[in-house]
């Protein structure tokens, strides 16, 4: 293969990795930041105090995150379709990508919440703020480092998902290392892909990093 295809091709595979994480790590996480906070302050004595339904819910994360991504990917292909009109290419690949999201971001960000000092929200609860006044000026706002650094490892671990749905014809780097790499034997692709894949992995890792020490006030000169 000559370096310009290899270029065109590899470009291309990266637009449609890209395409697939940014969409599933946005509508992932903005359904599981939520799903997050009531985890962390509904159980017994919390903001919001409903064990009930704190332990429905944290069952049915707990189910999604001990699914294998592979096996989502093709237990859910009749609801892929459904939605979208097809079970191949990066628009389908989608789907299965933002549902294992959810529960994995909802975890993290539940994590960086109970990790918030319990003297911050007392000291909130003695000024008469709300609970939701809570949530919003103290367990969010402490929290954020800690949020954007899960923010981070979701957007990390969608990136060897979005290689993983390549198997079942999801497009992206993924089904270029498959197509070329393995089943046309061309090992100069396979490279090609794993460098491609190292080095996004190292410019999101690296950009969460600094930004999530940005926002860290322990960080901040006073």
């Amino acid at each position: 293969m000559s370096p310009d295809m290899l270029f065109d091709i590899l470009s291309k595979s990266l637009l449609q990795t890209l395409h697939m994480v940014a969409v599933s790590g946005l509508v992932g996480s903005l359904i599981g930041l939520p799903i997050g906070v009531f985890l962390a302050t509904s159980a017994r004595g919390e903001l919001f105090p409903a064990p009930a339904l704190n332990s429905a819910i944290g069952l049915v994360v707990n189910a999604a995150r001990s699914t294998p991504f592979i096996i989502l990917v093709v237990a859910i292909i009749p609801f892929t379709r459904l939605l979208t009109g097809t079970s191949i290419g990066t628009t389908a690949a989608i789907v299965p990508l933002t549902i294992a999201t959810v529960p994995f971001f909802a975890r993290l960000v539940e994590a960086a919440i109970r990790d918030v000092d319990k003297g911050l929200i007392e000291a909130a609860r003695a000024m008469g703020a709300t609970p939701m006044q809570i949530v919003l000026k103290v367990l969010l706002a402490e929290a954020r480092p800690a949020i954007l650094l899960a923010f981070t490892m979701t957007i990390v671990s969608l990136i060897g998902y979005s290689a993983m749905v390549g198997a079942v014809g999801g497009g992206g780097l993924g089904d270029l290392g498959i197509r070329y790499g393995y089943q046309r034997f061309m090992p100069e692709v396979m490279l090609a892909v794993v460098v491609v894949l190292i080095v996004l992995v190292q410019l999101v890792q690296s950009a969460g990093d600094a930004l999530a020490r940005r926002f860290d006030k322990r960080n901040r000169k006073t």
